[in-house]
Order: C-alpha cells, then sequence, then structure tokens
C-alpha cells in the first residue's frame, strides 16, 4: 500500500535530485513529495544515504507510533532526532567553531 512521504535535501548531487524526482514531486527546490510502496521509499533512502556526499537530507513517512509519522536523517545537520520514550523531539547541535588565528606577538 503506498503513503505519503517527504525528503528535504541540502546542497545534495544533481543527479540525486533526479533520481528522486522520478518517483516524487519537486514542490519547491530540495523538497520531494510523493506516494509510494514501503520498498520503493527504502530504495529511494538507501540511494539518498550512499549519495548524499557533504549535503545532508530528511525523510519523512507514516509510522505506527503516537505522532504518526517516523523521521531518518542522511549526512551532516545541526538537529538531530533523537527518541525520548518513543517521543521523537529534534535537539540543536552546538553550530562547528572555527579556529581563530593567532597573530604572532
Amino acid at each position: 500500500m503506498a503513503s505519503m512521504l517527504m525528503i528535504a535535501t541540502t546542497a545534495v548531487p544533481d543527479h540525486l535530485r533526479g533520481a528522486l524526482s522520478r518517483w516524487t514531486s519537486e514542490v519547491v527546490p530540495g523538497i520531494f513529495v510523493g506516494s509510494v510502496s514501503a520498498r520503493v521509499r527504502d530504495e529511494l533512502w538507501q540511494a539518498v544515504t550512499q549519495t548524499v556526499g557533504n549535503g545532508a537530507a530528511v525523510l519523512v513517512h507514516p509510522a505506527p507510533n503516537e505522532q504518526g509519522y517516523a523521521i531518518r536523517t542522511a549526512g551532516t545537520r545541526r538537529r538531530v532526532p533523537e527518541d525520548f520514550d518513543g517521543l521523537t523531539l529534534i535537539r540543536m547541535t552546538a553550530p562547528p567553531k572555527v579556529k581563530e588565528m593567532q597573530s604572532p606577538s
């Protein structure tokens, strides 16, 4: 049975966007929405995780839990889903620190 999914991408290769657009609609740049079977969803997500490179991606799809959906992520990002007693919440991580250049004294 088909169910709706949403994949949000950031800075991913163009060929990945092309592959996603074969099964979904890119409603705004980087946001893909579609209705596919669980098998197709899992195959698409496997392709995303293998080719995300330095970019990032988030998959949201229906799930039989209290919230009614599940979240999967790939790549590095500041927002990280965390499970708290069956409830998925989003944790923000600290921004990466830039090493300061020290001038010779």
